[in-house]
């Protein structure tokens, strides 16, 4: 479980020095540290879960998602995550792994982002289709169809089986949002595949 410093100073607040608790308990691994702040009470906990309380408002998104839909045959072993207005690139390494959190659009950010409920814990992560207008957002701009086909399925190595089962109007409906010429071509590229 997820706890803030405050939360559980206010646990310890019968001890004379909650800090030096803390840290006692820290040692013992009762508790560990995530980033300033924050502590989870499981070193077992899967990082993708920690992503949204360590930076936000995010959501996971980019390769993580890609792989976590199977659109990429690689493992990720990153934790990527979309932010909006923050201005830059924001990288934490944690005992649970790395954590990237890099900005889309606000237009589009609040979007396609499904709520998943998992024990006690919850994240956000983007849908498939925005998981890939994400990751193609972040892409130097493709010159026509032929050069985001070659994008898609040899440089990100996208399934094309799963590419040919995400939902079209989610597409064009995000690809009106992005005004991102990789996005905008996504969705004339699938409207001929499809």
């Amino acid at each position: 479980m997820i706890k803030t410093t405050a939360m559980i100073f206010e646990e310890l607040k019968r001890y004379a020095s909650p800090a030096s608790k803390l840290s006692r308990m820290v040692s013992k691994g009762e508790y560990i540290p995530i980033i300033k702040g924050l502590y989870e009470t499981d070193k077992s906990t899967p990082g993708y879960l920690l992503a949204g309380s360590i930076y936000g408002p995010s959501y996971l998104s980019f390769e993580f998602a890609l792989a976590y839909y199977e659109l990429i045959p690689e493992a990720v072993y990153t934790f990527t995550s979309a932010t909006y207005s923050k201005k830059k690139k924001k990288e934490f390494d944690t005992t649970f792994g790395t954590f990237i959190y890099r900005d889309v659009p606000s237009e589009v950010y609040p979007f396609s982002v499904l709520i998943v409920r998992e024990g006690e814990y919850s994240y956000h992560i983007a849908s498939p289709e925005k998981a890939l207008c994400d990751t193609l957002y972040t892409k130097k701009p493709v010159a026509n169809r032929n050069e985001l086909r070659s994008l898609l399925f040899d440089d990100m190595r996208i399934d094309e089986t799963e590419f040919a089962m995400l939902k079209l109007d989610e597409i064009k409906s995000l690809s009106e949002r992005y005004r991102s010429t990789n996005v905008q071509k996504l969705y004339g590229l699938m409207r001929k595949l499809l």
